[in-house]
């Protein structure tokens, strides 16, 4: 996840160039900086940042998942084809049975 930078130096400049002494723009970066990162820290609460999905790593989920279900359907396909087989012998065998008996 990226970082969100805030510049305390740039923003004690420019309070100080907009005319507040040092001693208020040292107080307003203060505040400033704590209610930047209160607001971050609330947001990754409430959005569960911590957990959050991003498009390469759904994008990655997608594919394992494409390739399990390509997986399991050639297994599946196995299967059919086993009992197709099975069951056309079995007919053959029946058929046969059935012709010999005439």
């Amino acid at each position: 996840m990226s970082t969100i930078t805030f510049d305390t130096h740039e923003f004690f400049n420019e309070l100080k160039n907009a005319g507040f002494s040092e001693q208020q723009a040292e107080t307003i970066t203060k505040l400033q900086k704590a209610a930047v990162a209160s607001t971050l820290e609330q947001a990754r609460i409430e959005y569960d940042l911590d957990h959050f999905v991003t498009n390469q790593s759904l994008d990655n989920r997608l594919r394992e998942m494409e390739l399990r279900l390509d997986s399991r359907f050639l297994e599946l396909e196995n299967k059919l084809v086993k009992w197709g087989i099975g069951l056309a012998l079995g007919q053959i065998a029946v058929i046969a049975a059935l012709i010999k008996l005439l």
